[in-house]
């Protein structure tokens, strides 16, 4: 088992400032998939937040970007998610002191309990591609946002699509869900496609594959981790396909009738 220091220095990176002043055990233990707060750090770099916001973070998992959302930015934040309960978020919330800010809720993405145009804005970190690769989902998601609002996005991606099949030395470690991993082409015609949206960003993070398989395998040497992790599948990979998308995009003043420009 890695020491509190070692861990510390494994996981602190020179792309995620913010993120460097949070517990790294916090972290693990915490985690679900991919570091949420280095994904949260990347995507809100191009996002307009300022305190006192109103932000849903979709699909938030264990609250831990929303609680680097209120404790960076001063925001208040509807921390909503469907696998974990709303009472073990809040436990975690007052623990980060941030339960003035941070309201946890429990629900499903296709009936979300919201008003229409209540936010400033929308995120969803490691959680949108289960959901949002419907035709129609954001024509309904973007009604929740206020014109003008931004919507972003960062989900496991590649760079580029498969091509048909996906390529034989991955096949040992594919899950099928994986074929919601796509490239920002790929979400941006989706995006365009709804008429609701005008993007401002689609891209990939900056040494995705690498800065991914550091964070499973640091997670798996220092004998915290509670999953089984993507290393197989990610070093066959070899960094050929993987990475992470981020996507964001701003809400129309009305939604009906436009079509959103090519990127």
């Amino acid at each position: 088992m890695m020491t509190k220091d070692q861990l510390k220095a494994a996981l602190t990176v020179e792309q995620f400032p913010r993120s460097a002043n949070y517990d790294p055990e916090w972290m693990i233990e915490n985690e679900m998939g991919p570091s949420s707060v280095w994904l949260t750090e990347f995507l809100v770099e191009k996002m307009d937040l300022k305190p006192g916001m109103k932000v849903l973070d979709m699909g938030c998992g264990k609250a831990m970007s929303s609680i680097f959302l209120a404790k960076e930015f001063g925001v208040q934040v509807w921390a909503n998610d469907l696998w974990i309960s709303a009472t073990d978020n809040l436990k975690r919330i007052k623990e980060a002191g941030v339960d003035d800010l941070v309201f946890p809720i429990r629900a499903e993405a296709h009936a979300l309990p919201y008003a229409q145009e209540f936010f400033d804005a929308i995120i969803s970190v490691d959680s949108y591609h289960y959901y949002g690769t419907d035709e129609t989902f954001l024509l309904k998601f973007s009604k929740l946002v206020k014109p003008n609002g931004q919507i972003g996005i960062v989900v496991p991606g590649v760079k580029k699509e498969f091509e048909e099949d996906i390529p034989e030395r991955l096949e040992p470690y594919w899950d099928n869900e994986w074929y919601t991993f796509h490239s920002p082409k790929w979400w941006s015609k989706l995006w365009r496609r709804s008429g609701v949206v005008d993007i401002e960003v689609a891209d990939t993070m900056p040494e995705g594959w690498e800065l991914w398989l550091k964070w499973e395998t640091t997670a798996k040497a220092s004998g915290r981790w509670q999953r089984n992790g993507d290393i197989e599948l990610l070093t066959a990979d070899d960094g050929e396909y993987f990475t992470f998308t981020r996507m964001v995009a701003r809400r129309h003043e009305e939604l009906e009738g436009r079509r959103s420009p090519a990127i």
